[in-house]
């Protein structure tokens, strides 16, 4: 049994997509779309940059979503893919409901574009911090969190449930430095501070869905077919009229990743295929299920081995 699983904010490369633009009319037909809905060439901010501006929130978003979307419709142009579920991790779940027919490709471009400003608007620069907590459980960082924004009356919360030993917390400054400490202190072995522009998945971000959900609420949604198994619930979900709720809760909810495997793996799903720039998603499995068979698609040179992967499924 295949799922497909979509990346998120970060896995972005300046190149991502060019190739395929290049060799797949299907794929070049993504871009240009997205373009059109855009009203700007996201394709040139994919395919030449400059890095810096391709870091924006609100430039990052629809970029990696049409890259995803372009290299999956590659794939389809030769053979039929039929996943019995799929995926995203945060940004990526607007990318699994366009997989699943959820929502239109050019709705779902729109959409991310204004996520990421309202994403960056919601807090001003260097208030609010993003941290991987690396060694420690879950649990214990989630109650490290809890204390500290007690204590201090600040935010700071689980952002992404990672892996099983990888968690991201995200808040105000002060208060996600203490949290880094205390959970050093708890026998967590590393923590990173993450090079992001807001604080996401937190209640900092609460402005950013009040806004994000006017825009949800132009769009009509399709029962998504594969399920989505979502960021908020990890669990799948079919039903169209839960999609708008779902996207809002997301905004401001941790992504539980983590959980989100084991539910694919707990549903029979046996073969895993990451369809985006970079492989972080398949480095993330491989520390969540080890003997799960993953595969990842990021460059035309791929489509051949993603091609025998899934017909070995």
């Amino acid at each position: 049994m295949l799922a497909l699983l979509f990346p998120g904010q970060g896995s972005q490369k300046v190149g991502m997509g060019r190739d395929v633009f290049e060799s797949s009319p299907a794929a070049r037909e993504v871009f240009d779309s997205a373009d059109r809905a855009l009203g700007f060439e996201i394709s040139r901010y994919c395919f030449e940059g400059p890095e810096e501006e391709l870091r924006r929130t609100e430039i990052q978003q629809p970029a990696l979503l049409t890259t995803s979307i372009a290299l999956l419709s590659a794939l389809r142009e030769a053979d039929p893919v039929e996943p019995a579920f799929v995926a995203g991790h945060s940004l990526g779940e607007y990318t699994a409901l366009v997989a699943s027919g959820a929502i239109v490709f050019e709705d779902a471009v729109r959409l991310v574009n204004a996520r990421g400003r309202y994403m960056q608007e919601a807090v001003a620069e260097g208030t609010g911090a993003m941290a991987a907590i690396l060694g420690a459980g879950a649990e214990e960082i989630a109650k490290v969190c809890t204390e500290v924004s007690g204590q201090t009356g600040q935010v700071v919360s689980p952002a992404n449930y990672n892996s099983p030993q990888q968690t991201v917390i995200a808040g105000e400054s002060g208060a996600v430095a203490m949290a880094c400490a205390r959970a050093l202190e708890a026998g967590a072995k590393k923590t990173v501070p993450l090079p992001v522009s807001a604080p996401f998945h937190c209640a900092l971000m609460a402005p950013a869905a009040a806004k994000l959900r006017r825009d949800i609420d132009t769009v009509s949604f399709q029962p998504p077919s594969p399920p989505v198994v979502t960021n908020v619930e990890a669990l799948p979900n079919a039903d169209s009229a839960r999609i708008p709720d779902l996207l809002e809760a997301q905004v401001t909810s941790p992504v539980r990743f983590t959980e989100m495997i084991e539910c694919l793996k707990g549903a029979g799903v046996s073969h895993y295929l990451e369809v985006g720039a970079g492989r972080v998603l398949t480095g993330l499995l491989a520390r969540i299920e080890r003997r799960s068979n993953r595969e990842s698609l990021s460059t035309a040179e791929e489509l051949e081995n993603v091609r025998k992967f899934i017909a070995e499924e």
